[in-house]
């Protein structure tokens, strides 16, 4: 198995305005991306050509919404925005662009 291109744990994922969990995990592995519980089981999942990633309007940096199957989802990201002072964007930021470096969208 190859190693994910891109792994957050602690997001909370919503559909719409209930939450599916506090504590999940988005993982985008072997062209694929994956919405996970806290538990591991599987929320949704869908080849990363077929996702659609962008940032709501008007809303904190640590919000992204990805468009898989017909579903919107709501993630929050934020637990793993970089210290204070320290480089980096905000893990939505690079949750995006991974989603689009991944689909070949981007460089």
């Amino acid at each position: 198995m190859a190693e994910p291109e891109f792994t957050a744990t602690g997001v909370r994922i919503g559909k719409r305005l209930r939450s599916l969990t506090r504590a999940g995990q988005v993982r985008i592995s072997e062209g694929r991306l994956e919405l996970l519980t806290s538990y591991g089981s599987e929320i949704d999942s869908a080849p990363v050509q077929a996702v659609r990633a962008s940032r709501p309007w008007f809303a904190p940096e640590d919000r992204a919404l990805a468009d898989l199957n017909g579903n919107r989802y709501s993630l929050t990201l934020g637990d793993h925005d970089p210290a204070p002072g320290e480089p980096g964007p905000p893990a939505a930021s690079r949750f995006i662009e991974a989603v689009r470096r991944a689909s070949g969208r981007g460089a």
